[in-house]
């Protein structure tokens, strides 16, 4: 697909997307060769969940499902990554207000909504199969670049054990909107709003999940003062939690997350050549270690990856 010269190429994420800004318009070209179900017809319907409960999400303007793109609202250029590299900005502040846009995503109880080919659109539950599967790229992608076959068939065996294990873990249940990749390289800031894109992923989950998506994320450094103080006032916004228990599935979820990550990473070098995600990777063991130290149900984890991927 070729567009005029009024729409400039912008960069994209790691799917299979390809964006492109029409300035004249105030509008953004999502174009999808493939998985353009959840990429075009899903990603419109949660946003339309997202603006039904004033979340600010981009409106669709225009769909062209047959070939294969749609136009929706621009959102702008400024990320909440941007800003938080500024010099002299307080970063709590910033995260902040991030916190309070997160609160309101988690208030959502919608759970279906009529997509743009007046179809309904149902969010799935992200149950711990979901997560036991999302972890398990872990071991599809990275772990063959760094064990033998043979020990890699061993290593996956307690692996998957160990994910369960912690799976069972999990006090939660699944009744909360979780956007899914709640970072802030998906948070706009436009107009004093923060506005949240690539929205087609969520499900609905673990309180936890888009938290620890938030404070550990990969993208991000922060020292674990920034880390601590943030997932405080979540807590102080959201006083009905229990901590002791809530701690414990923030953790769970962010070292499965992380484990994710890092295989969806290595995915993204080798299917893909698209390498430069690599460079992530150390920050991703490095918060995976630092949670795991915070807790022993992470004890028989930690023995493994530290005794079969000794250099991570």
């Amino acid at each position: 697909m070729k567009f005029s010269k009024q729409f400039k190429k912008i960069e994209g994420d790691a799917s299979f997307r390809k964006f492109y800004r029409n300035k004249k318009k105030n509008s953004i070209i999502v174009l999808a060769n493939k998985e353009k179900n959840k990429n075009l017809l899903v990603y419109d319907a949660v946003n339309k969940i997202l603006i039904k409960n004033k979340i600010l999400a981009p409106k669709l303007l225009n769909q062209y499902y047959y070939k294969n793109f749609i136009e929706i609202q621009d959102l702008g250029a400024k990320t909440i990554y941007q800003l938080l590299k500024q010099k002299k900005i307080n970063r709590y502040l910033i995260l902040k207000k991030v916190i309070n846009v997160l609160n309101d995503v988690q208030l959502i109880k919608d759970k279906k909504i009529k997509n743009f080919k007046n179809q309904l659109y149902f969010i799935k539950t992200y149950n711990n199969q979901v997560l036991f599967n999302e972890t398990k790229l872990f071991c599809d992608w990275y772990v063959p670049k760094k064990l033998s076959k043979n020990k890699s068939i061993k290593f996956n065996h307690q692996f998957k054990k160990e994910v369960k294990y912690l799976l069972s873990k999990l006090h939660y249940k699944n009744d909360t909107f979780v956007h899914r990749d709640f970072h802030v390289s998906n948070l706009m800031y436009l107009k004093n709003k923060i506005g949240l894109i690539d929205n087609q992923d969520a499900l609905i989950g673990n309180k936890a999940y888009d938290l620890a998506s938030l404070i550990d994320d990969v993208r991000f450094k922060t020292t674990n003062e920034l880390k601590k103080k943030v997932y405080d006032y979540f807590l102080k916004k959201n006083n009905k939690i229990q901590n002791s228990k809530f701690k414990i599935d923030f953790a769970i979820l962010s070292i499965l997350r992380n484990l994710k990550i890092i295989g969806i990473f290595m995915r993204l070098a080798v299917r893909d050549n698209k390498k430069k995600y690599l460079k992530l990777i150390p920050y991703a063991w490095e918060m995976i270690h630092y949670r795991m130290s915070q807790n022993k149900i992470f004890d028989n984890l930690n023995f493994l990856l530290k005794h079969n991927l000794p250099k991570i």
